[in-house]
This record gives C-alpha cells, sequence and structure tokens, in this order.
C-alpha cells in the first residue's frame, strides 16, 4: 500500500507522522512510503535518514496527497489539506472534530476514511494513542504553568516550589487521567502543592498510592471548587470526554475569585477547552489575559518537543497502522474493535457517536460504513 506523510502545516507545528525508523518497518512489510521534502527536518529527522529507510522524498505535499492511499499525519487536516482530499482515501491523525465544525463539514463532503488517534481503545477503555501525547502535554503544563507566573509573563512573581522560608505554590489539576498524573509528576518533583481533581473515587485512590501525601487528592462531587480556584496559583485543565467537548469546569465568574497574575494552562483546548474564557493560541502566540488570569491555551503543546512526541507517538501508532496497511482498513476494523472505535467520519458519515451528538448530525454505527 502506498503511504503519503506531508509536512505539518498548522502554526508551530514541527512533529511528523512517521520516523525514519517507521518507514523502515513500512517499507520491509512491502509498502512504498511518501515523505514530503524536509517534513521531518524540525523534529531533527533529515531527508537522508528517511530515504536509507526506503522512502521516497516528493517535493509538494499536492504529489503526497494524490498517490497516496493512506495519509498519515499528526494534526489534524488544515483547509487547503482537506481539500485535497479523495473519496476512499484513509485519513489516520489527530482530529479533535467535537471543537472543529468546519474541519468536520469538510471531512464529510471528501468522502474521506478518518481514523482520529484519540478515540481508538483498548480493551480497558484507555486511549493508547492519545495517552503519550497527553503524558507529553500534561508534563509540558506545568513546565509552561511556572514560566508564565513569573512577573516578566505578567503572571504573580511566585516559584511554584517556594523557596526556604516561603510557601510553594497551590497547584490544582482539574481531571486525574493521563495529563494529570504527568503534571502531578512534575508539579510534585518541583515541590508544589497539588491538588487532584477527579470524579472517580478508584483513580483518586491510585493517585494517592503512586504520590502518597506528595498530592491532596479532590472528590470533584464533594469539594467546593469556586474556593478551590480562588486559592489557586496555577491550574492545569486536563479533563477529557473521549470523543465530545471538554466541559466548562471553570466559569467566567469564577475567573473574578483568582488572584492577580495567576495562571490556566488550559490543555484540553484541543477538545474546546474546560475553562469558559479559554480559545486556542500557539507557540509563538501562547498566552492572553482575561480578568488579570494568564491563559496558556496551546492547541498543539507537544509540537514544542517535537523530537520527543514524535518518537513516543510512532510507539502507539505504528501497531494499528501495520494493520491498516497489511489488511485494508476494511479487515483491519473489522477485526478490532478497539481500532473501530478511531473511525469518526467514513464516506461522508459521522461514525462517533459524540461527535455526531456535538452538531446534531445523524450518528451512522462504524460498523455500518466499513
Amino acid at each position: 500500500m502506498k503511504i503519503g506523510v506531508p509536512k505539518e502545516i498548522k502554526p508551530q507545528e514541527n512533529r511528523i507522522g512517521l520516523t525514519p525508523e517507521s518507514v523502515k518497518t513500512l517499507v520491509s512489510n512491502g509498502h512504498e512510503v511518501l515523505i514530503e521534502n524536509n517534513g521531518g527536518f524540525e523534529a531533527g529527522f533529515e531527508n537522508d535518514q528517511y530515504s536509507k529507510a526506503g522512502a521516497k522524498i516528493v517535493n509538494k505535499a499536492s504529489e503526497i496527497f494524490n498517490d497516496s492511499e493512506i495519509i498519515v499525519k499528526v494534526k489534524e487536516p488544515q483547509k487547503k489539506e482537506v481539500e485535497m482530499l479523495r473519496e476512499n482515501q484513509i485519513v489516520y491523525t489527530y482530529l479533535h472534530l467535537a471543537a472543529a465544525k468546519k474541519l468536520t463539514d469538510g471531512l464529510i463532503k471528501s468522502k474521506s476514511i478518518n481514523i482520529a488517534y484519540e478515540t481508538v481503545t483498548d480493551d480497558k477503555g484507555r486511549l493508547p494513542l492519545l495517552a503519550p501525547m497527553s503524558a507529553v502535554a500534561g508534563r509540558m503544563s506545568v513546565q509552561a504553568g511556572a514560566h508564565c507566573l513569573e512577573k516578566n509573563q505578567k503572571g504573580r512573581g511566585v516559584l511554584l516550589g517556594g523557596a526556604p522560608g516561603g510557601e510553594p505554590a497551590n497547584v490544582v489539576i482539574l481531571g486525574g487521567g493521563v495529563v494529570g498524573e504527568n503534571a502531578a509528576i512534575i508539579a510534585t518533583g518541583m515541590q508544589a502543592k497539588v491538588h487532584i481533581v477527579d470524579k472517580s473515587d478508584e483513580r483518586l485512590k491510585e493517585l494517592s498510592q503512586i504520590f502518597g501525601n506528595k498530592i491532596i487528592p479532590e472528590q470533584s462531587k464533594k469539594i467546593d471548587l469556586k474556593k478551590l480556584v480562588s486559592e489557586a496559583d496555577l491550574i492545569i485543565g486536563g479533563v477529557l470526554i473521549p470523543g465530545a467537548e471538554a466541559p466548562k469546569l471553570v466559569t467566567k465568574d469564577m475567573l473574578k475569585l483568582m488572584k492577580r497574575g495567576s495562571v490556566i494552562v488550559d490543555v484540553a483546548i484541543d477538545q474546546g477547552g474546560c475553562v469558559e474564557t479559554s480559545k486556542p493560541t500557539t507557540h509563538g502566540d501562547p498566552t492572553y489575559i482575561v480578568d488579570d488570569v494568564v491563559h496558556y491555551c496551546v492547541a498543539n503543546m507537544p509540537g514544542g518537543v517535537p523530537r520527543t512526541s514524535t518518537i513516543a507517538l510512532n510507539k502507539a501508532t505504528l501497531p494499528f497502522l501495520l494493520k491498516l496497511a497489511n489488511k485494508g482498513y476494511q479487515k483491519a476494523l473489522s477485526e478490532d474493535k478497539n481500532f473501530l472505535a478511531g473511525l469518526n467520519v467514513c464516506k461522508g458519515n459521522i461514525t462517533h457517536k459524540a461527535v455526531a451528538e456535538t452538531f446534531g448530525y445523524n450518528f451512522v454505527p462504524p460498523q455500518e460504513t466499513i
């Protein structure tokens, strides 16, 4: 099968869909791989590394979209990429459609076959293709938040871990999933005071076992969230409902209770954000201020560490891509219900229930479209 990897064109997105090592594996399985010229350069992968692995380097993205049966990306197709998609062409990437109606409409119109990394599941209901980037974003969120708290970034002028004779910063992590756990790894390592809010008692027990007395577990149904928000120096938004828009846990009214110069890092911005005042930003212009609260809402945080992110992502996505290429999409998806859960838009149909409900569109069960 012919697999194409275009250079990412979303602003400040420096990752690439395949590493040279992944290309080598695909070629050894009898597949042809096209890589756009310098597509991996910003992630530290050179053209000659891809050539040695067996890929063909092409000069234009249009050649990749014209010639490939499977398009492998990192971020959702941008407008001019959607316009190049063909009927029955397979797109394998992050999509986050619940926060992107125009993209959803464009994919429907294209009649392409779209598999979203973020909704592929495993037997325990976890999201194995989202997990590596959630881990990266969770760790980066605290780094970014600590930087934003500095005075020259218009923050409170607070050091996350405090200092001898001074109190550490108060960090509130909303969501105890992969983002929340990884944010806690960094925040506790920096010796901040860390609260983790989650609705699952079982998950909070797990986190307590991992972190011991380094965290304060908070059951979302039993706490006064307004009070917790008002006392926070840094809020990390890491709430996820698979495939659906993130719930708005922090309202605009709550912002007025927050300390001047406190910081919100909304990792959930890919799914619309879990803070009412959040809007997507970029690595080039990552922050803005509402009611004296610094908002950091970069929608592709792992793109800031593209080499680490690309390698971690490929370890998760390559086994599924091999199934797709070796067996064809119909057999690969019909044999694996967890992989089938990744099918979001297929031949003009919405095949993920949460996406359909978000926009009030008709839902077609994915197994009926393959």
